[in-house]
């Protein structure tokens, strides 16, 4: 039997605290039998998305596969990805929320590689009699499992509040089912993690608990969350919540799921059905959703006969 391939992606500096904790992780899958691949994303030159949409528009309307038009690094992590069986991904906090490279990889890999979108121009392309060189890749629609680090310098945690649900994105569009995840605040406490016996015992769980879900039998084993905290929401495991502007229910804002609450004994208690839970954008029919979405409500090139007039006072105004 082949071995699990475990890839680990950090988006910190070299040899930093992010660094030696996603290897930190590997190397405990690599005792596990895993082959690993480290990673550094800032050593890649990978420029911002245009918001061309040609990758969606290839896929929707069978002439393409999800491909990038611009020309740059990212292919060596979109190859590691379509090699991995699980990931592990980690990001310094930058204003409470991830490094603006972690978000340009996101934006670059989220409608590229939606595996909705992938798997209807896939089985659409076969059935037309199309090669499978024109296809989108068939080891985008792979079972993966991963794993989220979020490193903050900050002493209260608050000053991390947006990197784990942000960091979903990466994981998001590829339907990675993430078991496991952990944020170190308080890192400038301490020269460096290797410093923190508590901080690296905890990757080295993280990289165990990786292991764990890919030798796991069933996919409920596989699937199974695997981190310290539940969190209020059962899929994303996250405490984050919006509330409606009728306040009288909640939403997830990483699953995209409506929950009730109530206060029992001074403490909130919220509840999400099995059907709001299936429809997380993070399984497969919430995924559907999006893409069915757009692909019967979104408006082509013609809707506006003068559009080109309308642009014109907009063209150049207050440039300099």
């Amino acid at each position: 039997m082949a071995k699990k391939k475990v890839l680990g992606i950090s988006f910190g500096r070299k040899m930093a605290n992010t660094d030696v904790m996603v290897k930190t992780a590997l190397m405990e899958c690599e005792k596990a039998g895993c082959d690993v691949q480290f990673i550094r994303a800032d050593d890649l030159d990978i420029k911002p998305c245009t918001g061309c949409i040609s990758c969606v528009v290839g896929m929707t309307t069978g002439r393409g596969k999800g491909g990038c038009p611009i020309k740059d690094d990212f292919h060596i992590i979109d190859e590691a990805m379509m090699e991995c069986d699980a990931v592990i991904v980690g990001s310094p906090t930058y204003e409470t929320s991830p490094t603006g490279r972690f978000k340009t990889v996101c934006d670059r890999m989220g409608p590229s590689h939606d595996v909705t979108f992938r798997k209807a121009t896939y089985e659409e392309g076969l059935a037309a009699g199309k090669a499978p060189e024109q296809l989108p890749d068939p080891r985008s629609f792979k079972k993966r499992v991963g794993a989220l680090i979020s490193v903050g310098g900050a002493m209260t945690k608050n000053w991390l509040a947006f990197m784990l649900p942000v960091m979903y994105e990466f994981t998001m569009s590829m339907g990675i089912d993430v078991v496991d995840m952990h944020e170190y605040h308080g890192a400038m406490a301490y020269e460096h993690v290797l410093g923190n016996e508590e901080q690296m015992e905890r990757m080295k769980k993280m990289g165990q608990n990786i292991a764990a879900a890919l030798n796991a039998e069933t996919e409920e084993e596989r699937t199974k969350w695997r981190g310290d905290e539940e969190g209020v929401c059962p899929v994303c495991h996250l405490n984050m919540l919006n509330v409606s502007p009728d306040r009288k229910s909640v939403e997830c804002p990483v699953c995209g799921i409506k929950g009730e609450f109530e206060v029992k004994d001074g403490k909130l208690e919220v509840s999400f059905s099995e059907e709001e839970q299936n429809r997380s954008r993070l399984r497969w029919a919430g995924k559907l959703e999006h893409s069915t979405e757009i692909k019967t409500q979104a408006v082509g090139p013609g809707q506006i006969p003068n559009l080109k007039e309308l642009k014109a006072p907009y063209i150049g105004y207050a440039e300099k």
